[in-house]
């Protein structure tokens, strides 16, 4: 089709003398969207064309069949017909047309004539108009031409706008115990992105009283039917966690407060077992490998303390591997303390100490990528605090009707926080998106979730009832994936906060050094001073007076 789209007659003329070779060309153009008009559809409710009553007549007749298959037809009948017409009939001829329509005084092949000729004729009242007149019409088709298609699509060459995130969380497959059902007290993914998750049950109150099974189980994430190997320890294991340099070790804490280890390649029976007076006098809550040459040393956390009676119970414990010499616990307290391997002297070994929460902290961990940036849960919210600021926390969560349970950063995108609630709900928070309310609250089930810990990947996130069931969750693909520019936006929001704490805690050092000086001051001149009171009160006592006798005189005069 052409792109003039202007109704093109051509005429070919040529000589009469040859009319074997003389045609007379017509030629018809138009563009395609004036061929005619979108289609427009809607939704049309249903609409009754026949009602017949029954007639009890036709009841005797009849008769029951099986199966039935009929056709029925409830639509008016189109067709479509097609016509062609009356052909016309065309024959191709030629003229010869010479020069001609000039004055007879006028000689068409002198060009100083004609020219003198077409000038007189230009100024002609009767040419103008009619050149105006012709004008309008050739105006309005180049102005049609010219018209905006509004079925056209433009602007093809721009780029796509991204569409609208969409955030979800949905459970893909659960996990129930075999037996008696015992709340999840640890989780841990296989190492180097594994399909098998680790899983420890204990009921701290029935297995006291020896009457609670004490296995824990190993899961092939592909197969919840049934455990893929049973962990047989000696007393319940509170925490179960896998060698991150060889998938095949697990290292355990029990109730009795005994550490043990496990190989998957020689069964559920414990590869070995630490002795009674090497172990913890109490639960041994956390265990967590540390960075070392051999890969097979690793560290526990207990309440015990080294004093038991003055002890402060130990309810979550962090490292990263990445700072060999560094280690955090988070305490019953609610306190998070930070401690240094290599210290020589107990501040030095224990610098320093964060007031995290009301409660014990139940969930302590780094950001993955920002590791002076760590996250706590407890009591009724979630903290992100920074190592510079000691006083208060950069960005918390709002107090949630319900006590929150355990909280993780997401591996991969490092802005996103999985915090596990009392009510079964998993509520993720994006710092990048929305820090006042979570971008994502799932209803997983209806006890209370206790343990969540994410996959490496970044989409799975498995979290642990009080009914002893592993419910795996996978989050949407812009909830565990990271955009390039995601490093740098969360890294203007953390030194901004952090840079807002510090000047409020050094406005706060401040106003109490203030109130100090203010309160010695105060204290000063009562020593010395043992009359100011009384000074002050006759003071007062004559401006009452004085206000008394004022408002008198008005009234009086009123």
């Amino acid at each position: 089709m052409s792109s003039i789209g202007l109704l093109l007659i051509s005429t070919t003329l040529r000589n009469m003398e040859k009319p074997e070779k003389n045609e007379i060309t017509y030629e018809y153009t138009r563009k395609r969207k004036y061929f005619g008009r979108q289609c427009l559809f809607e939704d049309h409710g249903p609409e009754v064309l026949i009602n017949i009553a029954n007639n009890p007549v036709f009841y005797k007749n009849y008769i029951l069949r099986n199966p039935v298959h009929v056709a029925i037809q409830n639509t008016g009948t189109m067709s479509e017909h097609w016509v062609n017409s009356v052909r016309a009939e065309y024959t191709s001829s030629g003229i010869r047309h010479v020069e001609g329509g000039w004055p007879k005084d006028i000689n068409m092949n002198d060009p100083e004539a004609t020219q003198r000729y077409r000038r007189k004729i230009e100024k002609d009242d009767a040419y103008m108009h009619a050149v105006m007149h012709l004008g309008h019409s050739m105006e309005h088709n180049i102005l049609q031409n010219q018209a905006i298609d509004m079925y056209q699509t433009y602007y093809e060459e721009l780029p796509s706008i991204p569409p609208v995130e969409r955030s979800s969380c949905h459970t893909v497959n659960v996990y129930r115990e075999p037996g008696t059902r015992r709340p999840v007290r640890s989780l841990s993914w296989q190492a180097d992105g594994g399909a098998r998750l680790a899983t420890a049950y204990a009921d701290v109150d029935l297995s006291r009283n020896n009457r609670a099974q004490q296995v824990s189980y190993i899961w092939d994430i592909e197969n919840a039917n049934a455990p893929e190997l049973t962990i047989k320890p000696t007393q319940p294991l509170l925490d179960l966690q896998y060698n991150p340099r060889d998938q095949n070790i697990l290292v355990g804490g029990m109730l009795n407060g005994q550490v043990g280890w496990w190989d998957m390649r020689k069964g559920g029976e414990a590869a070995g077992v630490c002795p009674p007076h090497m172990a913890h006098r109490d639960l041994v809550r956390n265990v967590l490998f540390i960075n070392s040459k051999t890969g097979a040393e690793f560290f526990s956390a207990s309440p015990d303390g080294v004093s038991i009676e003055t002890a402060i119970g130990i309810s979550a414990l962090e490292y990263e591997p990445t700072i060999p010499t560094r280690f955090m616990v988070g305490t019953e307290t609610g306190a998070v303390i930070g401690g240094n391997r290599k210290g020589k002297n107990p501040v030095e070994k224990l610098p320093n100490k964060y007031e995290a929460h009301l409660g014990p902290v139940y969930a302590l961990q780094r950001n993955p990528t920002f590791l002076k940036n760590f996250l706590t849960v407890g009591d009724w919210t979630a903290r992100v605090w920074s190592e510079d600021c000691r006083e208060s926390s950069i960005l918390w969560t709002y107090s949630h009707r319900t006590k929150l349970t355990d909280g993780a950063w997401n591996p991969i995108r490092f802005s996103l926080m999985l915090v596990t609630q009392w009510d079964g709900c998993l509520s993720c928070w994006d710092l990048l998106r929305r820090r006042s309310a979570p971008i994502v609250t799932a209803q997983l089930c209806d006890e209370p979730l206790l343990r969540l810990r994410p996959h490496e990947g970044g989409l799975l996130v498995a979290c642990g009832s009080s009914k002893g069931t592993v419910y795996l969750a996978e989050l949407s693909q812009n909830l565990g994936t990271a955009d390039k520019n995601d490093k740098q936006l969360l890294t203007h929001i953390l030194d901004r906060e952090n840079k807002r704490e510090r000047i409020l805690e050094a406005r706060m050092r401040e106003m109490r050094l203030r109130m100090r000086q203010d309160r010695d001051g105060a204290q000063q001149n009562t020593e010395t001073d043992h009359t100011a009171n009384d000074r002050d009160l006759e003071e007062a006592t004559t401006e009452y007076m004085q206000t008394i006798s004022e408002l008198q005189a008005q009234q009086k005069m009123s």
